[in-house]
């Protein structure tokens, strides 16, 4: 049996859903819906799928098995909730929402409805983080006391002009770029409890913001910092270290974490660990023992559709939750209170 899917908007994202979705043997694409505009329609023909302008129109129109939201921002609540309450298995890309109260809202309805309802944070299925996960788990680093962070790149005028939405309200790098990194950094670090930040749009000069500098608090005692911009022209973001997306241009010794605890530290994604040897005394007077941790890459995104196969098919939970997407979204909402307050904002770890 073929799980059809349906996409809901044929963007950047989009698009690389379809490719995934054609390449996925337990998979077929069972229609597209998107605004009335041609590109859209060239995409569908293209893909020799109908396009539909409404999902509700879809969803009486098609056979389908699950559907993938990749429409802007402001779109996944209303498109999400109808799907939730029709019984389809959704997948929903980050944010989960624009706004907390709706995501909280969605929660309830997974939950009242036993919904199968996955949030796209792909990096979560990446054998990078998956790997760092393993190495902090076993403890090679002893009690974690910091992360140091960067989401730094320039992106191009022409990325605006085919988004005028990402340089308005609801767009921008905290809510599109910043909201991965958050879910890494409770992947790897625990909950994020406090935040301070503040921002600049002196470059651009757009509404929302082009440069953000962020200190948080995790629920072990830990701290981290972080610079997310983009319009610095620096390769240190996960985009272009990582090596998972052959669209950006990559650079194999750089890095955009490092993690560090009290008998070691993890440069991440080279995966370069420095370390004490065990039994003896930590000192900065003591060489450190130094590895390359190995791993096996693979594509967090087919990895991602894999999963959504399995909680559409009902053989497994979701490894992404709403309950996760809600949580980042929280973070996400902290941080621009900060940026507006100018003071440290309490989350709290519930």
């Amino acid at each position: 049996m073929s799980i059809g899917i349906v996409v809901v908007g044929p963007g950047l994202i989009g698009k690389k859903h379809i490719a995934l979705i054609r390449a996925n043997p337990d998979t077929h694409l069972a229609a597209i819906v998107a605004p009335d505009h041609p590109e859209n329609h060239i995409t569908s023909a293209s893909e020799e799928v109908p396009l539909f302008h409404s999902l509700q129109h879809c969803v009486n129109a098609v056979k389908l098995d699950g559907v993938i939201i990749a429409s802007p921002n402001a779109f996944h609540y209303e498109q999400a909730r109808f799907c939730i309450e029709k019984n389809i298995p959704v997948l929903i890309e980050k944010p989960i929402t624009s706004d907390i109260d709706e995501a909280i809202h969605l929660n309830k309805l997974v939950l009242d409805r036993k919904a199968k309802a996955l949030v796209g944070h792909h990096r979560a299925y990446s054998p990078l983080l998956e790997t760092a996960q393993r190495v902090i788990q076993e403890g090679r680093l002893g009690r974690l006391v910091s992360v140091v962070g960067s989401a730094q790149f320039y992106k191009p005028a022409q990325y605006f002009l085919d988004g005028p939405w990402r340089s308005q309200l609801g767009g921008g790098p905290i809510l599109i770029n910043m909201i991965h990194e958050v879910g890494n950094l409770r992947a790897l670090m625990g909950e994020i409890i406090k935040v301070q930040a503040m921002s600049s749009s002196a470059v651009r000069q757009f509404v929302v913001e082009d440069t953000v500098v962020i200190n948080f608090g995790f629920s072990n005692g830990a701290l981290g910092t972080f610079v997310l911009s983009d319009t610095a022209a620096t390769p240190m973001s996960w985009e272009q270290t990582s090596r998972e997306n052959p669209a950006y241009t990559t650079y194999e010794n750089e890095d955009c974490y490092t993690v560090s605890g009290t008998q070691g530290s993890l440069s991440f994604p080279t995966m370069r660990i420095r370390y004490f040897p065990k039994g003896n005394e930590a000192s900065w007077w003591s060489p450190f023992l130094e590895e390359n941790i190995s791993f096996e890459r693979d594509d967090p995104l087919r990895r991602q559709l894999a999963h959504f196969v399995k909680l559409i098919l009902g053989h497994c939970e979701p490894q992404v939750s709403v309950v996760d997407g809600c949580r980042n979204l929280m973070v996400i909402e902290a941080i621009r209170s900060a940026i507006n307050s100018g003071n440290l904002v309490n989350i709290g770890d519930n």
